[in-house]
C-alpha cells in the first residue's frame, strides 16, 4: 500500500547510483521536504559509488571498498530522501502514475504512486547465451555488489588461473587487476586487437603492453562455451580452437542498457536499446518521466546520431540536469563527443570522437594521420614515447576524432581534442591553440598539435 500523502508532490527515483541519486540530491537542493517528497529504490546494498573504481579495488590499488562510496544511504536519508535499499521496481504503471516494487529479501510487494518519475536503472553486463555462463565462478562486474561477489569468489578459489572474456575497458582493467592479485591471466577477445574503442592500429599498442605485463592475449577468438566441473563450478573457457583452463572467469564483453522495465511499459527505446530523451532528459512523449545514466542513449555531437555510452561522467551530469528540471529549474544536456581514458599498467589509453569505422558508417570522408612524439621535451629526463592518431574531415578539415596511447602524461591530453570537438574546430584551427609549454611537461609543439599540423596539411593536399 502507498504511504500516506501529507506532503506536496512525490518524486520516485528508480536506481540509487550516479544518475538517480544525483537527480534526487539536486531536486532536494531546490525543493524542501514539504514541497517535494522523494522516494528512491535501489536493488543493491550501496548508493552513489564509483563503478569505474571497481577494477582498482579488486586489484588492490584501492584497499577499502567504502572509499568508492561518495554518499552513503544514511547521508541521503539525513537529507529527507526516503531511500529503500534491496528493493527492486518490477513494474511501471504509467497511466496510473505508480510503480510496483519487490523487497529482494522478503519478496513482499507494494505499489508507490508518483507525480514525477526518474528512471536510472543503469546497464547490465552482457552474458553470452551459452551453457555455463551463469555457473559459479563466472562474474560480470558492473556494480559494487558484483565487485564484492568477485572478491569473495577469489577468496574461495584455490587455483590461480583467470580468463577474461572480452578486451574492452572493463576487460583490460580487470585483467590487470587479476595480474596484480597474482593470477595467471588469459584474455579471450573476439576482435583483432584489444580495446575496440580504438582503431586496430592503436589497439596493437595496447596488445603489446598487456603482453609485457604478463597477460596472454588471444585475439580473433569466439567463445563457444564456458565449461564446468563435476561440482558445477567453472573449469574452462572454450573457443572453436581450444580450451583455456579457468578457476575464475570475468566477463568484459561490454554492457547493455537495463531497460526491460521501460520496454515492458512501452517507453521509447533507440537502436542500441537505451531510452530516448529530449535535451532536458525527459523521456520523449512522457511529460512526467525522466531518464539518465547508462540506461539512456545520448546525442553524439560529432556524428549527429544517438549512441549508448556507459560512463559515470555522463550519468552524474544527467542527474544534475534531471534534478534541476524536476526541482523547478531549467537545464539541458546537449550531447557528448565520446571521450574516455583508461590504462594498462603505466600505458595510458585515450580516445574522443569517431574511429575510422564510425566515420565510414555515417558516410563521412576523412584523412587519418598518426604521429610519434614524446610526453616532455626529448632532452628532459623521463620523456616517454606517445602515439597520437587524428581524423579530420575532407575539404572542411573539421576534427572528427583523436586517439592517444602513451606513458605518463599521455591520457589527459585527449581533453584538448575533446574541447576542440565540442567547439567544432578544424585541425587547422587547432594548430594555433595557445597550450602551456615547459620542457618538463611537453615538447615545444605538443603532440596533439603536431598531429593537428599533419592532419591540416593532409586535408589541404587532398583538396
Amino acid at each position: 500500500m502507498n504511504k500516506s500523502r501529507t506532503r506536496g508532490e512525490r518524486l520516485v527515483v528508480i536506481g540509487g547510483d550516479a544518475a538517480g541519486m544525483s537527480a534526487a540530491s539536486q531536486a532536494r537542493r531546490l525543493k524542501g521536504p514539504d514541497e517535494l517528497e522523494i522516494v528512491a529504490f535501489e536493488r543493491g546494498h550501496f548508493t552513489s559509488y564509483s563503478a569505474c573504481g571497481i577494477p582498482y579495488w579488486v586489484g588492490g590499488d584501492v584497499t577499502d571498498r567504502d572509499r568508492l562510496i561518495a554518499r552513503t544511504p544514511e547521508e541521503h536519508r539525513a537529507r529527507d530522501i526516503d531511500l529503500r535499499l534491496r528493493t527492486e521496481v518490477i513494474e511501471l504503471d504509467l497511466d496510473g502514475q505508480r510503480v510496483r516494487a519487490r523487497d529482494v529479501d522478503s519478496g513482499a510487494e507494494s505499489w508507490t504512486s508518483y507525480d514525477k518519475l526518474v528512471i536510472a536503472t543503469g546497464a547490465r553486463p552482457i552474458r553470452p547465451d551459452m551453457p555455463g555462463a551463469d555457473a559459479p565462478g563466472v562474474h560480470g562486474v558492473q556494480t559494487l555488489d558484483d565487485g564484492q561477489e568477485l572478491l569473495d569468489s577469489l577468496a574461495r578459489t584455490r587455483g590461480r588461473r583467470a580468463v577474461v572474456v572480452g578486451a574492452g575497458y572493463i576487460g583490460v582493467e580487470m585483467a590487470e587487476a587479476l595480474i596484480n592479485r597474482g593470477y595467471e591471466v588469459t584474455v579471450v577477445n573476439r576482435g583483432s586487437e584489444p580495446m575496440s574503442t580504438l582503431d586496430p592500429d592503436m589497439g596493437r599498442l595496447v596488445h603489446e603492453a598487456m603482453e609485457g605485463l604478463g597477460i596472454t592475449m588471444v585475439n580473433d577468438a569466439e567463445v563457444t562455451g564456458i565449461l564446468t566441473g563435476d561440482d558445477g563450478r567453472v573449469r574452462a573457457v572454450a573457443t572453436r580452437e581450444r580450451e583455456f583452463p579457468a578457476d575464475v572467469v570475468v566477463l568484459g564483453i561490454g554492457v547493455r542498457p537495463e531497460t526491460a522495465l521501460a520496454r515492458a511499459a512501452g517507453l521509447p527505446l533507440g537502436t542500441h536499446g537505451g531510452l530516448l530523451t529530449d535535451r532536458s532528459m525527459r523521456v520523449r512523449g512522457h511529460e512526467n518521466v525522466w531518464a539518465g545514466g547508462d540506461c539512456v542513449e545520448v546525442l553524439d555531437l560529432v556524428s549527429g546520431q544517438e549512441r549508448h555510452i556507459a560512463l559515470g561522467t555522463h550519468a552524474n551530469k544527467h542527474g544534475q540536469v534531471i534534478g534541476t528540471n524536476v526541482g523547478g529549474g531549467y537545464a539541458t544536456f546537449p550531447g557528448v563527443v565520446g571521450t574516455a581514458v583508461s590504462k594498462v599498467c603505466d600505458l595510458e589509453i585515450a580516445r574522443t570522437g569517431l574511429r575510422e569505422k564510425d566515420a565510414h558508417r555515417v558516410g563521412l570522408r576523412f584523412e587519418a594521420v598518426t604521429i610519434e612524439s614524446t610526453s616532455r621535451a626529448g632532452y628532459y629526463p623521463n620523456a616517454s614515447p606517445m602515439t597520437v592518431k587524428m581524423l579530420a574531415e575532407l575539404r572542411t578539415g573539421r576534427l572528427l576524432g583523436v586517439q592517444i596511447v602513451g606513458r605518463e602524461g599521455a591520457g589527459k591530453r585527449v581533453d584538448i581534442a575533446a574541447v576542440a570537438l565540442t567547439a567544432g574546430m578544424t585541425a587547422e584551427q587547432m594548430t594555433t591553440l595557445d597550450l602551456g609549454y615547459a620542457p618538463p611537461f611537453s615538447p615545444v609543439w605538443d603532440p596533439v598539435l603536431v598531429a593537428a599540423r599533419k592532419a591540416a596539411a593532409k586535408v589541404r593536399g587532398s583538396a
